[in-house]
């Protein structure tokens, strides 16, 4: 009988030690869950490519233009985004489905195009302007690579024959190649194109 309170005790102990093992693990393992949370092993994992800042945006009926550009636009010394992503052909921004519900701002270029036409002695002289739905960066990107626009414009209308710029389907036409043009340019400088439709606010052959 003398041995029964002691191995009531020695039971005892050994359910203190099996206590403080249980202890010690939960610790331990909270340490390590701390470090790799810390490490970031629980944060949600990035999935695919990250909008690029210098993507031009929608701008709504009513907002500013030039104050959504500056609210999107890339932080200055990001060298990835102020290429604008441009690789390979770059992107064509959509029209919006529902125009209504966007603001839609207008460029006048100011130097008309003149350009003798194929096969006749006369000449086109056109002045142009640009319609986009989004943000100024489209604009500012037509006014910095004016030149290349200017340059692939002029030379597809030295090819246009005289009697097809004379009707209104062809004058269509011809603004329809335009804004390929315009929008092709702005691609390949910055990776977006942007140009929803080309107006003819002077048209005169000669």
């Amino acid at each position: 009988m003398s041995d029964e309170p002691k191995a009531k005790k020695k039971k005892g102990g050994g359910m203190k030690m099996i206590l403080l093992v249980v202890i010690a693990m939960l610790i331990g393992g909270a340490g390590a869950a701390g470090g790799l949370y810390a490490a970031g092993f629980f944060s949600p994992k990035d999935e695919g490519p990250k909008e690029d800042p210098n993507k031009p945006v929608l701008v709504l009926a009513g907002e500013s233009a030039e104050d959504i550009a500056k609210a999107h636009a890339a932080p200055h010394g990001d060298a990835a985004s102020a290429h604008g992503g441009a690789h390979g052909k770059g992107i064509d921004l959509p029209p919006p489905a529902n125009p209504t519900a966007y603001q839609a701002t207008y460029f006048q270029l100011q130097t008309p195009f003149t350009s003798n036409m194929t096969d006749t002695d006369a000449f086109a002289q056109i002045s142009l302007a640009v319609s986009t739905y989004y943000d100024l960066r489209v604009i500012d990107a037509i006014k910095t690579h004016e030149m290349a626009i200017r340059s692939q414009v002029l030379m597809m209308l030295a090819q246009q024959p005289e009697e097809m710029l004379a009707t209104p389907k062809g004058k269509q036409a011809l603004q329809a190649k335009i804004k390929v043009i315009i929008n092709d340019i702005l691609k390949q400088k910055t990776g977006y194109g942007g140009v929803d439709n080309v107006y003819f606010t002077n048209f005169v052959i000669q």
